[in-house]
């Protein structure tokens, strides 16, 4: 597991990585969502979107391993 990426000489911690594609894939998800009406279903839609990012962002770590 590498937990600093070089990106042209700049030392970037992966986590921040990881996180800013968790926030993307969430807010495409979030906007999907938003679309078909589903967080009609939702009782909370704040903590629904941080369990969102937190289930992505694992997600995203643990497919990480496989990448690199």
């Amino acid at each position: 597991m590498r937990y600093v990426i070089d990106i042209y000489g700049v030392l970037v911690p992966a986590l921040l990585l990881w996180i800013i594609v968790a926030y993307v894939l969430s807010a495409i998800l979030r906007r999907l969502m938003q679309r078909f009406d589903l967080y009609r279903l939702v009782w909370h839609r704040a903590l629904f979107d941080f369990a969102i990012f937190v289930c992505l962002l694992g997600g995203v770590v643990y497919l990480s391993e496989y990448v690199t």
